[in-house]
């Protein structure tokens, strides 16, 4: 769900979002981060994210926290992806890369084998599994409404509540072709390339409601304290699906070893202990000291 209960100026503060867990890898002399990894034994695990969907990734200055360095930048990543790709990583007794992609570029670079897997809250829809495999979820994310408080939103129960709003969310998510629809009359406007633009988008009055998923709303109102997330009844939210809201690692199709061995890794993990990583995620963004 892109993945209900994941900014310096809006647009980056939320992509340039924060700090989080473990460095791996040196600066090379011309002050990137090389990071080439472990190459004569191949045990390198490359994973690519936006590192700008925070709480999910984002982007940092420094090593603060542990964050691990971004191939080919002398920035850093972090967030509950990194903490995961380091935790995978750990267990598969692997060198961790962490490539910056851009969103729609991601799916081409795991079918490439540019990276060796996507960690980035990517849902599990049928559409996606056409072209790449999905390990079992590594987060339940579910979908919520946000709205600004002075808005004639705010205190929406249902989204039927929300019938005419002037909306819009991230391109090429569930939330955007799945979830605006179901409003009625809704406003739909163009979707936005990436998450901190969206919620640029509120702020700004462009829209007065987006949608996305909790931790992403939950992370926006440590920055946007006029942000109100919509708490509805169950039998009133947007009708969501298990793809909607299950999020999982793709890896290139057919690819059932590294499959394989990140299922391997994922089992123990339970849902509760998803939930503390995300909320430690969250925790660490040093957003209110922007």
């Amino acid at each position: 769900m892109k993945k209900l209960v994941y900014l310096v100026s809006a647009a980056l503060l939320l992509c340039g979002m924060l700090t989080g867990l473990c460095a791996c890898g040196n600066d090379n002399q011309s002050g990137t981060n090389d990071n080439t990894g472990d190459q004569e034994t191949g045990k390198v695990l490359r994973v690519g994210m936006e590192c700008g969907y925070a709480p999910y990734n984002w982007t940092q200055n420094d090593d603060s926290n542990g964050a691990v360095p971004i191939v080919d930048s002398t920035n850093y990543a972090n967030g509950y992806d990194v903490m995961m790709a380091k935790y995978l990583a750990d267990e598969l007794g692997y060198e961790l890369q962490i490539h910056k992609i851009d969103w729609d570029s991601l799916p081409v670079a795991v079918q490439s084998g540019t990276i060796d897997c996507v960690i980035a809250g990517q849902s599990i829809t049928a559409e996606r599994l056409q072209t790449v495999d999905f390990t079992v979820p590594y987060y339940y994310a579910s979908i919520i409404a946000v709205t600004r408080d002075n808005t004639p939103y705010a205190n929406a129960t249902s989204v039927a509540e929300l019938a005419g709003a002037k909306c819009t969310s991230q391109l090429n998510t569930v939330w955007y072709d799945v979830m605006l629809p179901q409003i009625e009359n809704a406003n739909i406007q163009p979707a936005m390339e990436s998450a901190p633009l969206m919620l640029v988008a509120l702020d700004s009055g462009s829209v007065d409601l987006i949608v996305t998923d909790q931790p992403t709303a939950m992370a926006a109102k440590l920055v946007y304290p006029n942000f109100v997330l919509l708490d509805m009844a169950e039998d009133q939210d947007f009708e969501a699906s298990q793809e909607d809201i299950n999020i999982g690692i793709s890896v290139k199709k057919g690819n059932t070893e590294l499959l394989d061995k990140l299922n391997e890794a994922l089992a123990p993990m339970t849902e509760q202990d998803f939930t503390d990583m995300m909320n430690q995620a969250i925790a660490i963004q040093p957003l209110t000291n922007e």
